[in-house]
């Protein structure tokens, strides 16, 4: 199942399944065109792998395994859904998109072992980890570098863990080029080993989101640049890029 948040004509926000048809909530379908689509959960945090990916590291001049995951916070100030923009911060001429894809939790949950890690998971969601790289590189700053408002572009809807294949393809497209692109399975922790070690000292609330990392070629993002993340099994999160 595709489980999308969306506000009708009325305003109303509501939970329905987005399919090929449409998207199917209480019995009436929706055009997703005539529709806001919400962020498809609402953390109260959000947790944060830096480095997923070996190729990633290796472009930032780490060529080592970790040993475990290195993690940072984002808040809920820095979540926004599918179609909106994603303001940059002023002042910054570095800002950078990082595809990425989010564990959604379903349920309040700590100290979870590896083996029954996927109990607690309600499925996964396109990230774009937006960085600003002045701040972050510059002053070793990760709040002023990672926790600016719109940071968190999320969406466009949580798909249950039988619909992403174990190798899906992460990918992200910038005004139409392909920049980004690998597979779930060249993580350097699964997506259990994440669960696990996330709440070994953090207690994760229902909608609180793990965002697993970014592979090789962030880049510059630019006010009037479109930008699409896509993952296997949840579809395109697009965004515009604006000033503030």
């Amino acid at each position: 199942m595709r489980t999308v948040r969306f506000s009708d004509s009325t305003g109303y926000t509501r939970t329905g399944e987005w399919t090929a048809d449409g998207i199917l909530a209480n019995g009436k379908t929706y055009d997703p065109d005539d529709v806001t689509v919400r962020p498809p959960a609402e953390p109260t945090k959000i947790i944060c792998q830096a480095g997923g990916y070996m190729d990633h590291r290796a472009e930032e001049g780490f060529d080592d395994r970790p040993d475990r995951p290195e993690l940072f916070m984002k808040a809920p100030n820095c979540v926004v859904s599918h179609g909106d923009a994603i303001e940059l911060p002023p002042g910054r001429d570095d800002v950078e998109f990082e595809a990425e894809f989010g564990i959604v939790v379903g349920e309040q949950c700590r100290e979870v072992a590896e083996d029954d890690a996927m109990d607690v998971v309600a499925g996964f969601t396109c990230v774009n980890d937006v960085s600003n790289r002045d701040d972050q590189r510059d002053e070793r700053n990760w709040v002023r570098g990672k926790a600016f408002d719109s940071s968190l572009p999320m969406g466009p809807v949580v798909a249950s863990p039988d619909e992403v294949p174990a190798d899906a393809t992460l990918s992200l497209r910038l005004n139409g080029e392909t920049k980004q692109e690998t597979t779930r399975d060249h993580m350097i922790f699964s997506v259990p080993e994440l669960v696990a070690e996330v709440t070994e000292l953090i207690t994760l609330e229902p909608g609180d989101v793990i965002a697993t990392g970014t592979p090789f070629g962030p880049d510059d993002l630019s006010p009037g640049d479109t930008v699409e993340v896509e993952f296997d099994g949840v579809g395109v999160l697009e965004n515009t890029v604006t000033e503030r």
